[in-house]
């Protein structure tokens, strides 16, 4: 887990992260944007999980964790959609 950026990378935030657009179903990773707050515990780091619905800017993302499925409220700004193997 990163706990800090490179000094040419610090402060800088991409726009096609910040804007990206989810739909309901596809599958994301927890990667959290140093420069921006994160508002969550650092076990969600690294997880992955569905996206749901959205909520404004924010997407409601379903991660299960400690065997429970629960639900994120989170910017797009801390996810990363993945490509599911076909």
């Amino acid at each position: 887990m990163l706990k800090y950026k490179k000094p040419r990378r610090k402060g800088k935030v991409s726009f096609t992260n910040y804007f990206q657009k989810l739909n309901p179903g596809d599958s994301v990773a927890v990667v959290k944007e140093l420069s921006e707050p994160f508002g969550y515990s650092t076990r969600t780091q690294g997880r992955t999980g569905k996206v749901i619905a959205k909520r404004g800017k924010a997407y409601y993302v379903e991660i299960r964790e400690l065997g429970k499925m629960k639900k994120y409220c989170i910017h797009p700004i801390h996810l990363k959609k993945i490509e599911e193997a076909k």
